[in-house]
């Protein structure tokens, strides 16, 4: 089983289901909840859950369906906000929802996708104490995703902001909705506590990993790639590990706090390349999803099991 197949077929079911419970919308709310959903996305935290719950129990994921699509539910609903926060225009390759209805809008849309995940979750086939589990997981995810967020705005106003704090924060911020992800999908599958436990931390680290990676597509990628403004967490002073590893080596990026040219968010890519930056950054991803995947050895054999692995290698080697 190859993974670009798998993540296409998952898309596709996902898509299915977006399309069908919110491509009605018969009001401007309702149209601003569907927006970023109906604008695509990769569905990666969906193939997560799926994964983990084939992983526990073959065939599973055909009754958890719903759940898969409550994480994706989740996941936009936090790229609402963090828009607004962020003041950020473009999200794949449209305008951000604030930006196309207005800020109160952008608010209630969220809130709209963030109820309705909740919703789609307890419509998974399962047992209800699991069911039950799972609502709890997903809840305290929020709220430390909500946790990280604010810590990944206070971090703006420092210029001393450690690694340890910083994977701290993106633990909080990206780490713990693909934790949740894949402990979902172990709980609804019937996952023991040793089955869960080490799914979640895989999802865990793996997502550390997935946001230091997103942290350098926002650098090197062009907007019309990643469907987002270049090198907008450069231009707005977020304190990434970027940053963090230039700082210190002696390299000062808070000059590059204003509106750049694509010529020079090119010479600060020359830059942090030659210092050696970008290769540290990309070994702390990379040592994380080496030591998830190494965990992951203590499930049973399956194609599900390596295509786990697979997404943990996929997530710090894309460019989009």
């Amino acid at each position: 089983m190859e993974l670009a197949p798998y993540l296409d077929s998952v898309a596709k079911q996902i898509d299915s289901m977006i399309d069908r419970s919110f491509g009605d919308s018969s009001n401007d709310l309702d149209k601003a909840s569907a927006h970023l959903l109906a604008a695509g996305g990769k569905r990666l935290r969906p193939a997560v859950v799926m994964l983990a719950a084939d992983a526990v129990k073959h065939g599973s994921s055909s009754d958890i369906i719903p759940a898969a699509l409550a994480l994706e539910l989740i996941h936009t609903f936090t790229l609402v906000h963090d828009d607004i926060m962020d003041d950020d225009s473009m999200r794949r390759g449209v305008p951000t929802v604030h930006v196309k209805w207005d800020m109160p809008t952008g608010i209630l849309a969220g809130d709209v996708l963030y109820a309705r995940a909740f919703e789609f979750l307890c419509l998974a086939i399962a047992k209800e104490n699991a069911k039950l589990r799972a609502v709890s997981m997903l809840a305290r995810a929020c709220a430390e995703v909500c946790a990280g967020q604010h810590l990944d705005m206070l971090f703006e106003k420092r210029d001393d902001v450690s690694e340890d704090e910083y994977l701290e924060m993106v633990r909080k911020k990206t780490g713990v909705l693909y934790a949740a992800a894949a402990g979902i999908g172990a709980i609804l599958a019937g996952g023991n506590a040793h089955q869960t436990k080490t799914l979640y931390l895989f999802g865990l680290n793996t997502g550390i990993a997935f946001q230091i990676q997103d942290d350098l597509i926002d650098l090197f990628s062009p907007s019309n790639r990643s469907g987002k403004d270049r090198a907008s967490d450069l231009r707005k002073g977020k304190q990434t590990l970027i940053r963090i590893k230039a700082r210190e080596k002696g390299i000062d990026l808070s000059q590059y706090r204003r509106d750049l040219s694509d010529t020079e968010v090119d010479d600060v890519i020359r830059l942090l390349e030659d210092s050696g930056v970008i290769d540290e950054v990309k070994k702390v991803a990379s040592d994380l999803v080496a030591g998830s995947n190494r965990m992951l050895d203590m499930l049973p054999p399956s194609p599900e099991r390596e295509l786990l692995k697979n997404i943990g290698e996929f997530f710090v080697t894309r460019s989009f």
